[in-house]
């Protein structure tokens, strides 16, 4: 696995060295952002690590502009903020996944590798047979990618906003844990930061829901749940 990382703290990179070291991962480091976004263009990268603050380009604008070329190279944003609407604001512009400053070089590997893993199998030909998700209000293209709320098609979703409607629709009223939707959808188990699943559920509610139809609906103590027949919802 190639991986660029673009974070220029020069401690943090060393620390993500050592374990690229260790798991056979052959890492770029660039502690700038034009220059970071310059030797992503050169190609034959996995994935990508980001810092959200950075010298000459940010990490939310080089995310955005790595998407709006309909670039799908996975990427993790590092950030020491940890404010909700951060959070969100980088999901928005593109990063399959965040990790907040100060973090555990074990968890940042735990989440290189489940990213990497979804999408190395996203790309195998015909690993998955065609798979389609049709609800009352929902049509899904899981190959694809594609949504129809309502026969409107649906196309500000984000790649992870994707996997957890998915994961949610394909299993109607079912109730999905934090832990268990972080499995799922992720591809990690549990370390701690549960409003990874928080905040994307709200965002689905924004995207493709009402105050009278939310769909994604709050089990609480427990987890969420889709539902279409509920027509209110706990907040």
């Amino acid at each position: 696995m190639r991986i660029l990382v673009i974070e220029d703290n020069e401690s943090v990179c060393e620390m993500i060295g050592m374990f690229f070291l260790k798991e056979g991962i052959e890492g770029e480091f660039v502690h700038n952002g034009l220059d970071g976004y310059s030797r992503y263009k050169d190609g034959g990268w996995d994935l990508l690590i980001v810092d959200w603050m950075l010298p000459g380009m940010d990490g939310v604008t080089l995310c955005r502009k790595i998407r709006q070329e309909k670039s799908e190279i996975p990427i993790i944003m590092l950030t020491a903020k940890d404010s909700e609407s951060d959070q969100v604001l980088g999901l928005e512009m593109g990063a399959d996944d965040y990790v907040t400053k100060p973090f555990s070089p074990l968890a940042l590997m735990a989440r290189i590798k489940a990213v990497a893993r979804r999408y190395q199998k996203a790309g195998e030909a015909g690993a998955e047979p065609r798979h389609i998700i049709s609800t009352k209000h929902f049509w899904i293209n899981k190959d694809t990618r594609e949504v129809l709320l309502d026969g409107t098609a649906i196309t500000n979703l984000t790649p992870k906003e994707f996997d957890l409607l998915s994961c949610l629709a394909s299993s109607p009223r079912q109730v999905f844990t934090r832990d268990q939707l972080l499995e799922r959808v992720w591809g990690y188990q549990f370390y701690g930061d549960e409003r990874t699943v928080d905040v994307h559920i709200k965002r689905l509610r924004k995207k493709v829901g009402t105050a009278a139809q939310p769909f994604f609906h709050t089990v609480w103590g427990v987890g969420y749940k889709f539902d279409e027949s509920v027509e209110a919802h706990e907040d």
